[in-house]
Order: C-alpha cells, then structure tokens, then sequence
C-alpha cells in the first residue's frame, strides 16, 4: 500500500470514486482547485489501483479534512480508516494541533469511522448538505491531533 500525491492524470479515477460513493459528489474543478490551491491531496494505491483518496486543507494549526472517499469495492476492510490514519499523521507531521471535518447527519458508518478515531461532536450546521429530498445537516467533528 502506498500514499501518494494526486496529480492532474488521476483526476478521471477520483471523480469516478467520488461519484460512486457521494450522493452529492464534487466536480473536476473542485479536485482542479483543491490541486491548483495546494491542499494536501493523496490517493491510496495497493498494487497501483486506487483504493481511494483524500484532500485536506492545512490553515494555521488546523487540518480540515475536505473530502474522503473509498472506492465501493474496497469498503469494509479497513482501507477508510488506513486512509484516515495516514492524513491525521501527515497534519501532524506539518505541525496541525487538531484535525476538523463535516459529515452528512444520514452518514452513520462514516461518523463511527471518525469516532474511533478519537473525532468528536464539536458542533451542527442545519441544513447544509443537498439532500435528495431537500436539505441535511452537516455535523461538525475535531479532534486534537
């Protein structure tokens, strides 16, 4: 298994990720954005497949983890919490006193993944997300790093 920066060339693998996983998925130029703005952006690789990819936003001395994703397949066996556990030592190892994220309400597996990884509730933004039927709260997570 390797992390790896995510350049221009995987941009077609992510964005199909990230639509198979996102009921409200970001777009090529969210991704070219995040690349072009220099955020932290990583993908997994095992046996040169991508498994999945995050991006994270450094500012001052805190990580925001903007977007994670597991390829379908690989969901289930550890790789979302392998994936997590890398980006939380890599804001570390750039200095980041804690980690923050946002997680769709509905999420329950994503938000148990967070918990055990030491996240917790720091607060709630209503109706945040698009959601098929209207809107969804966003619940806001940290974690001192």
């Amino acid at each position: 298994m390797i992390l790896r920066d995510m350049t221009e060339a995987d941009l077609e693998t992510v964005l199909r990720i990230e639509r198979e996983v996102h009921v409200h998925p970001w777009t090529l130029g969210n991704f070219s954005d995040a690349l072009r703005s220099q955020y932290l952006c990583k993908v997994l690789e095992l046996d040169k497949q991508m498994l999945g990819f995050a991006v994270l936003m450094l500012a001052v001395d805190e990580a925001e983890l903007l977007d994670i994703a597991i390829a379908a397949p690989f969901q289930q066996r550890g790789w979302g919490r392998k994936l997590l556990d890398e980006m939380m030592a890599l804001a570390r190892r750039q200095n980041m006193m804690r980690m923050v994220l946002e997680v769709r309400a509905s999420n329950a597996p994503a938000i148990a993944l967070y918990r055990k990884a030491g996240f917790t509730n720091i607060g709630l933004r209503r109706d945040y997300y698009p959601a098929l039927n209207g809107r969804e709260d966003a619940i806001l997570m940290g974690c001192e790093l």
